[in-house]
């Protein structure tokens, strides 16, 4: 899952047309200024007020010369370029702390946070931006798929895990795009996929609608709960395959047992270094202890981010096939 990959859209034209509009005009100009091969590497821009603004290229920091110190005004700025003018129309996605631009890009937000009732209400001074830019690699789920199909139209119940920033999100993307157009070198016909995107990262909607290739035959449920939304679906939509992303909670393993108890394939995503990590996490013992999940992917960034180090049988633990894929 490299920059050069063919599928993808280069990082810097991304950049330049898709980030720069909603940043103000002086650090516009700055970031547009930057040679183009690190822009090409970065993969978040961080903005806060009265400090240096900062570039994230893996685990390395670009910083402008000279430093641009980002200011309440470019705060202000940057806030109603995002929102369009109209930050109304985003209070409930400035309530869960970020707000999606076009393109499917999410802008992190911070602030002082605004209480209604011991819950949060909304942000207000808002003083620090992550940018997060959408990568999109179209094929990226090329290695997996043939230890993933279940003849003849199914998926096995698939988890996916890494630590952060190792291409959870890229991979289960393409998993959804592929299932939802079909495969046919593995004479894997196209079925329906649901897509309960909680944090609007998976399709990356804008205004309700995918920003990603998520496949012909893909419904989403945008910043919707995960539990909520994986039931919805399975009622609603009755998807062969669904999807969802980062699952932790005691509701997003019970909500996992229903749909798999309804005869519908699950792949999903989770946080940790190793199947034996995950299976020891409380809220999801219950699943593991059930033999719920068939097969598990481990990535790393030994390669780069989306380096699949294994594909295991989830059930004993036992390779299937052992890395790097890429």
């Amino acid at each position: 899952m490299q920059n050069e990959h063919p599928g993808r859209k280069p990082v810097v034209d991304i950049i330049l047309d898709e980030i720069l509009p909603c940043l103000p005009p002086g650090l516009r100009s700055t970031i547009a200024r930057l040679p183009r091969e690190q822009l090409n590497r970065v993969h978040e821009i961080r903005l806060r007020t009265w400090r240096p603004v900062i570039l994230m290229a893996g685990d390395d920091e670009i910083c402008p010369i000279p430093p641009y110190i980002f200011s309440d005004d470019d705060a202000l700025i940057t806030l109603q370029l995002i929102a369009c003018g109209s930050l109304y129309a985003f209070e409930d996605d400035v309530r869960q702390g970020y707000i999606t631009i076009r393109g499917g890009h999410r802008v992190g937000l911070v602030g002082r946070v605004v209480l209604s009732h011991g819950r949060i209400s909304t942000l207000k001074d808002i003083s620090g931006f992550c940018i997060r830019i959408a990568r999109e690699i179209v094929g990226a789920a090329d290695s997996v798929m043939q230890y993933l199909v279940k003849p003849p139209r199914r998926l096995y119940h698939t988890l996916i895990i890494s630590p952060p920033r190792c291409g959870k999100t890229t991979l289960l993307r393409d998993i959804a795009r592929q299932a939802s157009d079909g495969v046919p070198h593995l004479e894997f016909p196209g079925v329906r996929v649901g897509i309960a995107d909680e944090r609007s990262e998976i399709a990356a909607c804008y205004t309700g609608v995918p920003q990603t290739t998520c496949g012909i035959r893909t419904d989403v449920l945008d910043a919707c709960p995960k539990a909520e939304g994986m039931i919805m679906l399975i009622r609603s939509m009755s998807p062969d395959v669904v999807i969802t992303d980062e699952i932790g909670r005691e509701e997003d393993s019970l909500a996992i047992r229903e749909v798999m108890c309804a005869g519908v394939s699950l792949v999903a995503t989770a946080h940790g270094g190793s199947l034996e990590e995950v299976a020891r996490r409380p809220a999801l013992k219950c699943l593991f202890e059930g033999d719920m999940f068939e097969r598990a992917l481990i990535l790393s960034q030994a390669h780069g981010p989306g380096t699949v180090e294994a594909i295991l049988n989830a059930r004993t633990g036992k390779a299937i096939v052992s890395g790097p894929l890429r």
